[in-house]
């Protein structure tokens, strides 16, 4: 499976089941397994360190504690589209995973900001002083 110019999952790694699907369908639904469990393992697949890692991050639930990466298509009626989709959902995961996060840049608020911030603290004080009279305990 060609994910980019660079980038090759073979079809040895991809393991794709096909259950029973829930939901609408009438009999087909009983009869016909549509669904499809598509099964990756990231750890032991060909992809760079750095794109296993990221796809561990942005998979979370759907990635076992083996380095299973589990994707389940049952929208569509068919098994082949429901096989294409499973592949489509793992295709952009992966492309998602290959690009690497820009770097934050710790940046310093403006002195103008800053300056602002404090005044208006201030303002908001002298307005609570000047409040009219101060609930008083009678003993």
């Amino acid at each position: 499976m060609q994910i980019s110019d660079s980038l090759l999952i073979p079809d040895s790694e991809i393991e794709e089941r096909f259950v029973r699907a829930s939901g609408p369908g009438g009999q087909n639904v009983n009869k016909v397994a549509t669904a499809v469990q598509l099964r990756f393992d990231v750890k032991g697949s060909s992809l760079p360190d750095e794109i296993k890692s990221r796809i561990a991050m942005i998979a979370g639930s759907r990635m076992t504690a083996d380095g299973i990466l589990v994707i389940d298509a049952r929208e569509h009626r068919t098994q082949a589209q429901n096989r294409e989709a499973a592949r489509a959902r793992l295709v952009a995961l992966v492309q998602q995973a290959s690009r690497r996060p820009k770097k934050r840049r710790p940046t310093k608020a403006s002195k103008a900001s800053y300056e602002k911030r404090l005044s208006s603290k201030k303002k908001r004080g002298e307005l609570k002083a000047a409040r009219a009279g101060k609930p008083r305990r009678e003993e």
